[in-house]
């Protein structure tokens, strides 16, 4: 099996996670305003989910052969999701990661035909899986801003 283009494309998955579990924890630590207690508790939620979904992503690359990228340098190289630094308003961080995490689904579709393509069931189980969790999570997201 040449799986080659899983590992990319699990890199680049592992480093818009990475990327999102950062961002949402500082909006966990960041957030103001009426709707602290509610965002405070959703985005506390989505991250610790990130965190365990990373090193299960890691540990996939390791078992197909590859090296895991693990530095923010190689994460914001491989990232569509870009960190936020600025001060943000509670419904912009709301907005932000409601399109964050489509990007992640889109990535874990690559990942997912990858997988596919060279018959790698376990890759593509866990694209399936990264996909059911992010886009819940979008919806869950959106839903704050009807």
């Amino acid at each position: 099996m040449d799986n080659q283009e899983i590992a990319t494309e699990a890199s680049r998955l592992l480093a818009d996670s990475y990327t999102l579990y950062l961002k949402t924890h500082n909006f966990h630590w960041n957030v103001t305003g009426p709707m602290f207690s509610t965002l405070h508790t959703l985005f506390e939620t989505e991250y610790l989910e990130l965190a365990l979904a990373v090193d299960e992503i890691a540990e996939r690359i390791r078992a197909i052969g590859h090296r895991a990228p693990a530095s923010y340098s190689e994460f914001v190289e491989l990232a569509k999701v870009k960190e936020s630094t600025d001060r943000v308003a509670a419904l912009d961080m709301v907005r932000e990661l409601a399109a964050d995490q489509d990007r992640v689904v889109e990535g874990a579709r690559l990942l997912f035909a990858a997988a596919e393509a060279a018959g790698d069931n376990v890759s593509a189980d866990l694209a399936v899986r990264r996909m059911d969790v992010h886009e819940k999570n979008a919806w869950m997201l959106r839903s704050h801003l009807e």
